[in-house]
């Protein structure tokens, strides 16, 4: 199994980056939070999962091991496939997806594309406590990619992560702006520590993955940020 990739980003596309290590570029499919950190040219670690059919070879990438162990225990449960695991952590956090599931929470399950609610229901009975406890962090488990690079501000980086998902620049301004007021004010309210750890109390999902971006002496989880505007996009 290969379990991460360290080295430089080649290209940033909406489903997936390319990695170059030891002059091979390796493609490796991503959620929108992990996507939002790469920046070509740079360097990145991600950590990943290798999922191995018989006519591909498809190896996913994630900003930090809890979010790739979320991804593999959501595979066990019946029904749920690599994508799917994927889409689900493109809508919710690790710790979002922990506390929907602890509380049976259907109606935000199935906000999942692709997942209906016979769906939720099975993915509830069968990865209820499976999953940790809300706000559990892994030994060990550090920030992603962007603790490899520079901070730059986490307006920029949402909506660059939205633009490679392929929305209009014009639309990721106003999802961002609308998000904007409550993700500042969660920051403020969780002290700004700058731990990717505090994640935004706005949203509900306690993120722990994700790069902080320092704005104004507040800092907002990316990939946060980037959910909570996917979701006002999804709205519209």
């Amino acid at each position: 199994m290969i379990a991460h990739l360290d080295g430089r980003v080649c290209s940033v596309a909406p489903d997936g980056a390319v990695i170059d290590v030891g002059g091979v570029g390796l493609l490796v499919q991503c959620t929108p939070g992990t996507l939002a950190g790469l920046r070509p040219g740079e360097r990145a670690r991600v950590a990943t999962s290798l999922v191995v059919r018989e006519d591909a070879l498809t190896l996913f990438g994630f900003a930090g091991e809890d979010e790739r162990n979320t991804f593999e225990l959501l595979q066990t449960a019946s029904g749920v496939g690599p994508r799917l695991a994927l889409a689900m952590l493109a809508v919710f956090s690790p710790d979002a997806l922990r506390r929907a599931i602890a509380a049976e929470d259907l109606t935000a399950l199935m906000t999942v594309p692709g997942v209906g609610r016979k769906g939720a229901q099975r993915i509830v009975l069968e990865l209820a406590g499976r999953l940790g406890s809300p706000g559990e962090l892994p030994s060990g488990e550090t920030g992603g990619p962007a603790s490899s690079r520079r901070p730059a501000p986490w307006r920029d980086q949402v909506r660059a992560g939205l633009v490679n998902l392929g929305w209009q620049a014009r639309d990721a301004d106003l999802a961002i702006a609308a998000v904007e007021p409550e993700l500042l004010s969660a920051a403020t309210g969780s002290g700004a520590t700058g731990s990717a750890a505090t994640g935004s109390a706005a949203t509900g999902s306690g993120a722990v993955n994700g790069g902080t971006a320092a704005d104004g002496g507040q800092d907002v989880d990316v990939a946060v940020a980037l959910r909570a505007a996917l979701r006002v996009l999804g709205r519209g």
